[in-house]
């Protein structure tokens, strides 16, 4: 059963720039503290979570709060309106009709597969951007999005967008700031769940905000110290939005995390999500 709290990305969805914008903060990050670049480089050359096995792990634990389940890789196909104002959300990642990256997957999948099953709807899902709006879409788009699910390229693409947009920024500033890959995880979850547009609850102004309280490794901080800054302000932008104000999946996940020192997300792992305990051996 699908959770009410998912996804809390702005309509205007910044995350499309990731990287290039994360760029600049990280470069003046790196250059503000010269003498602790040791220990950036050795948080950069440890395991992180781009590791298969760390972004494996990752997945699960995101799917245990997107879809209350650990078996990400069945949701390939899942589709529906879960009435938060942005549309059909889908996919491994809650891809939204209403905040462009459904629409980003869409036109990425007939790039690599013209004349796809979903091909047909590109006009509509430019028109429903930034809306909830159906029109267009309905009756026949999520048959057609189970249908597309079913083909390899269609899961490579979904694949594709979640480490272009959400991943890859996430880790990348993660191992700038010299976060271990709990931090990582911390950060991808974060940009999961509020993308990274310009408003005050996108994944960099949350990271601004935890700024104002401690400094990540990379600039001399303390890890732990830094990872329940940013957590702090992450409960923040939670509670910024009714649909998002239960944040167990921060209070009983991350931050248990984090008490016990676990900054590699070894396992095993456990936590609970909106009530629900879950269990990685």
């Amino acid at each position: 059963m699908f959770t009410p709290q998912r996804k809390n990305r702005t309509v205007a969805l910044g995350a499309l720039l990731g990287a290039a914008l994360l760029a600049a903060p990280v470069a003046a990050h790196a250059t503000a503290a010269p003498a602790t670049a040791p220990a950036a480089s050795t948080a950069a050359a440890a395991t992180g979570l781009d590791d298969p096995a760390k972004k494996d792990i990752a997945m699960q634990i995101v799917s245990s709060a997107e879809n209350s389940s650990l078996d990400w890789k069945a949701q390939y196909k899942y589709i529906e309106d879960i009435d938060d104002g942005r549309g059909y959300t889908a996919g491994i990642i809650g891809f939204c009709s209403g905040t462009g990256d459904m629409l980003d997957l869409v036109e990425y999948y007939t790039q690599v597969k013209p004349g796809n099953v979903l091909a047909k709807y590109l006009p509509a899902l430019r028109k429903v951007d930034g809306s909830d709006s159906h029109a267009g879409l309905d009756p026949n788009f999520t048959k057609d999005w189970a249908k597309a699910a079913q083909d390899t390229e269609f899961k490579k693409a979904q694949d594709h967008e979640r480490d272009r947009v959400y991943f890859n920024p996430a880790v990348k500033q993660g191992k700038s700031d010299g976060v271990g890959t709990l931090g990582q995880f911390a950060y991808y979850d974060a940009i999961v769940m509020h993308g990274d547009g310009s408003d005050s609850t996108s994944f960099r102004n949350i990271r601004k905000r935890a700024l104002t309280n401690a400094r990540p490794p990379a600039q001399g901080g303390n890890e732990t110290t830094w990872l329940n800054a940013f957590l702090d302000a992450r409960v923040w932008a939670m509670k910024q939005e009714e649909a998002h104000s239960d944040t167990s999946r921060v209070d009983t996940a991350q931050r248990v995390w984090v008490k016990k020192g676990n900054l590699n997300l070894d396992t095993p792992l456990d936590w609970k999500v909106y009530g629900d305990p879950f269990h990685i051996g």
